[in-house]
């Protein structure tokens, strides 16, 4: 698939098949993408946890309370640890950044796929924390399931975008 293409095919699904895995060789590619992205000083201060087990599944789906993420097959999580990252002098610490690279390039690999994600900020963070067992240091900067789409369900919607004109300024 050309570049373009899967950005525009990348959309949040909140359907999925919770019978059909995804299969491993997939989810490397996917998992590759994120290895591969750059990072502040090439710091690589992340973490990715792909969870496909039924008891941890559980854990993880009781702590973001949507009934769709029921059916999620995989979830992907992107930590990652301040200490570890690169800080400006001013104090800015690159983590979140780095983080939000990595995980686009596994959405766009995924879309690329045809495997389905669902960028989600709003889990509990606290009783994720707690399911995975995560160091005092790590953070869990965003989740999404990886999965394909219900069997039989069509997505429609499609992405209201603003036009180039609208954010972009040529100096």
């Amino acid at each position: 698939m050309v570049f373009y293409d899967a950005v525009r095919k990348r959309h949040s699904l909140r359907k999925y098949d919770s019978g059909r895995k995804v299969p491993e060789e997939i989810l490397k590619r996917i998992l590759e993408a994120g290895r591969m992205a750059p990072s502040a000083a090439n710091k690589q201060p992340w973490r990715f946890l792909v969870v496909s087990s039924e008891e941890m599944l559980k854990k993880v789906r009781s702590c973001y309370n949507a009934s769709w993420f029921q059916d999620v097959p995989h979830v992907l999580i992107a930590a990652g640890d301040y200490n570890k990252a690169w800080v400006r002098g001013d104090g800015y610490n690159s983590l979140e950044t780095d983080l939000t690279i990595a995980l686009d390039h596994m959405i766009l690999a995924a879309a690329s796929e045809g495997v389905g994600t669902c960028w989600i900020a709003a889990f509990n963070p606290f009783a994720l924390r707690e399911a995975l067992g995560l160091k005092d240091s790590e953070q869990v900067f965003a989740i999404t399931p990886l999965g394909y789409p219900k069997r039989g369900f069509k997505d429609e919607t499609r992405k209201s975008r603003k036009p180039l004109n609208a954010i972009v300024e040529w100096l």
